[in-house]
């Protein structure tokens, strides 16, 4: 065994797949002795990668694959039959111990799948979210559920509630994270039927700082740092606000080059502007990790650059030093609850 963190890399999942997944565990194993990057797919194409850069050979591994999974395959059926696929092998490689992580820009069914069926929850988690961490006004926040249970119950949220509580403080650094459920309105009594089941659970819960109800309009101001939802609710919020910062920067840039006034203004204010915008790029936090498993999985976006990969896999280096796994089971329990409790 080793000390380093041996995280395992989709290198053909994604949009850039080989290039820029393999550029960015190059990167990593450049910046750090401490990781061991595994890198999973065609052998051979993988290898014209490699030779493109100079690295520390003995802290990159391949291992060849000959199947991918696509994004128009159902991704149950995919995970079951596939199983030389680069996700497939990847994620076995956590549940057998071999890596500490997995990372994959492929399909988000067949990871959120891989995930759940082969490496598995952890005891006494009742659904693993998907919990991707995004910029705000006074820093980041984490969306907790934004893809993996889009028919949550009431004391799935509460659980996401905590797990995003212990990463948040663990991962990010923010002490005694505050908490609040996405509704239609600050009152108690609005919102549907989850939320109005849910709020009460949340206010009773010892263990987080709960602090009532967030309206879409106050995420990105950093109301709160984490926010819990279901994954449809998650899902639609993290796409708008993504969609919306990807149509702001456009419109920004557009206007800075509309005429010669435009363009001279723009020389003095770029270094300033490039500061603000680094700040709303999600890709400097790395993927959304999907929380509550015997190991971890970690999503990053379908064309996901070298930058990401890279900053996926120190998250990884994060997640195990700070043990989340652990902190998870020990905080949510498990000894106390009965195998009934506890859901297939």
């Amino acid at each position: 065994m080793t000390d380093k963190t041996i995280v395992a890399l989709d290198a053909m999942g994604g949009d850039n797949a080989p290039m820029e997944i393999v550029k960015g565990a190059v990167e990593a194993v450049n910046t750090s002795e401490a990781i061991i990057v595994h890198l999973f797919g065609d052998e051979t194409q993988i290898r014209r990668e490699l030779a493109k850069y100079s690295y520390p050979q003995d802290q990159v591994r391949i291992t060849h694959t000959t199947e991918v999974i696509s994004v128009e395959e159902s991704p149950a059926v995919a995970i079951k039959k596939k199983k030389d696929s680069s996700m497939v092998v990847g994620i076995r490689s956590v549940k057998s111990g071999e890596c500490d992580a997995f990372i994959s820009g492929g399909s988000s069914g067949a990871v959120l799948v891989g995930g759940q069926v082969l490496v598995g929850k952890a005891k006494g988690v009742k659904r693993a979210p998907l919990a991707p961490i995004i910029p705000t006004e006074k820093g980041v926040s984490l969306l907790i559920d934004c893809g993996a249970n889009v028919d949550a119950r009431p004391e799935h949220l509460v659980q996401f509630a905590q797990m995003g509580s212990i990463y948040m403080e663990n991962i990010v650094g923010v002490k005694n994270p505050k908490v609040a459920i996405v509704n239609i309105g600050a009152e108690e009594t609005k919102g549907n039927a989850l939320v109005k089941e849910t709020f009460p659970l949340l206010k009773e819960c010892p263990n987080i700082n709960f602090i009532g109800s967030v309206e879409a309009r106050d995420i990105a101001s950093g109301y709160t740092d984490v926010i819990v939802t279901e994954a449809f609710v998650g899902n639609v919020v993290l796409k708008m606000l993504e969609g919306v910062a990807s149509t702001l920067i456009s419109m920004i840039k557009k206007g800075m080059l509309s005429s010669l006034r435009s363009k001279i203004g723009a020389l003095l204010v770029k270094p300033a502007l490039k500061d603000t915008l680094k700040q709303f790029d999600a890709t400097e936090y790395g993927g959304a990790p999907l929380l509550g498993l015997k190991g971890l999985v970690v999503k990053i976006h379908g064309n996901a650059t070298a930058k990401e990969t890279k900053n996926a896999i120190f998250q990884c280096v994060a997640f195990k030093e700070q043990r989340i796994n652990e902190k998870i089971m020990e905080h949510l329990n498990p000894a106390s609850q009965s195998d009934s409790e506890q859901e297939a």
